[in-house]
């Protein structure tokens, strides 16, 4: 039974009950059971029918939760398995392909500086997969942010996971009012947080990133607005090869902002550097 009629049934079985209840006591049924004893058994039979289809509406929501549920489990897997093959794709899979072809060129080069030279280049490429991987397996055993886990906290972690697997310094100033991101806010900035520090360490060789964030209260104090800037001393980037085939890290990040309707603007810094800025709103 579908739970639109079970909503219907619900609605008009206690009433029909009632009435026809009282008809046939009135009509057929007044020398047989008295009146205390009428009035006594009314209420009882529309509880036991209300009862009874209140158990139906109550399984049907319930397996509803469930088939949600499980739904929503499939989806996050599904978005996870989506997520690692962006990372696999834009790293691991771009410095196999590089490998093989300098591994090609070592078996065509016949003098020894130049088997020298792209041996140095097999051997930083198979240092960077391997930073690739690293990485990799860390996002997946580390929750984005766990619920145990403060803002602050996930925001540390992230920088000492940093500078303890690349070197590069990071400070962090944030003064982002409390409440104006939602859990799946933070989630969702953390991990584009992640990917800018990733593509700094890998293609900026920055010495220094500062994290910086700021909140901004709209008019009426309605709507609350933030931004966040990532901001490396590396080597800038021209915005031409931000978007070139093959370049997934900006994508990414702005394929997560715009999923939250946010936007995300990636500069080079003055004097040198770059400058990743994801500016956005939340409803308080």
């Amino acid at each position: 039974m579908s739970y639109k009629w079970l909503k219907w049934l619900i609605l008009w079985i206690p009433t029909v009950t009632i009435g026809l209840w009282e008809y046939l006591r009135h009509t057929f049924l007044l020398p047989v059971i008295s009146m205390d004893l009428g009035n006594v058994l009314a209420p009882v039979f529309v509880f036991l029918i209300t009862l009874t289809l209140l158990r139906a509406l109550f399984a049907k929501l319930e397996q509803t939760q469930e088939t949600l549920q499980r739904e929503r489990v499939v989806k996050a897997a599904f978005e996870e398995r989506e997520q690692l093959a962006r990372e696999l794709h834009d790293g691991i899979s771009q410095s196999l392909f590089m490998l093989s072809v300098k591994l090609d060129k070592l078996e065509r080069s016949q003098i020894d500086s130049d088997t020298k030279q792209t041996t140095e280049e097999i051997k930083r490429t198979v240092r960077h997969v391997y930073d690739d991987v690293r990485q990799s397996i860390a996002n997946l055993h580390d929750a984005p942010l766990p619920a145990d886990m403060s803002w602050m906290q996930s925001i540390h972690h992230l920088t000492t996971e940093m500078e303890q697997t690349s070197g590069i310094r990071t400070s962090v100033e944030w003064h982002v009012q409390e409440g104006v991101l939602s859990h799946k806010q933070k989630v969702e900035l953390l991990a584009i947080m992640r990917e800018a520090l990733m593509n700094a360490q890998k293609h900026a060789k920055a010495e220094q990133i500062m994290i910086r964030g700021e909140s901004e209260t709209g008019s009426g104090q309605s709507t609350s607005h933030f931004r966040c800037s990532i901001i490396d001393d590396g080597i800038s980037v021209s915005a031409d090869k931000l978007f070139v085939k093959g370049k997934y890290g900006v994508k990414m990040m702005q394929d997560r902002a715009e999923a939250m309707g946010w936007s995300v603007t990636v500069q080079p810094a003055n004097p040198r550097g770059t400058i990743v800025e994801i500016i956005g709103g939340s409803a308080v």
